[in-house]
């Protein structure tokens, strides 16, 4: 059984910072992309950032330069660097993953953590 479990959420005043975690754990044989998406209340769940098993990186338009992804493949584990933050990065953040399961590769959810910046 594969788990994403994330950690790192939290209440913060606007301008500052919170650090998200994510650790796969269970049995996989490797993992593709890791990213995180996030969804505030009435809202789609949308993209934030993407990091590729090579590290190539991509974000969202309205966290370019704000929010920074990197992983730690030896920990299985994806981090989200989050700076300056606005009230309206208020969400549940999902950690996702793409692993290679007894030969077959699988999308992969956590179970969320809640970001709330207040004004």
């Amino acid at each position: 059984q594969v788990q994403l479990v994330e950690s790192g959420g939290g209440l913060v005043q606007a301008g500052g910072s919170l650090r998200l975690s994510c650790a796969a754990s269970g049995s996989f044989s490797s993992i593709n992309n890791m990213g995180w998406y996030r969804q505030a209340p009435g809202k789609q769940r949308d993209l934030v950032a993407l990091i590729s098993s090579s590290g190539t990186t991509n974000y969202a338009d309205s966290v370019k330069g704000r929010f920074t992804i990197s992983r730690d493949n030896a920990k299985n584990t994806v981090y989200l660097q989050m700076n300056s933050l606005k009230p309206e990065d208020t969400a549940d953040y999902y950690c996702n993953a793409d692993l290679w399961v007894a030969s077959r590769l699988g999308n992969y959810w956590g179970q969320g953590t809640q970001v709330t910046v207040s004004s």
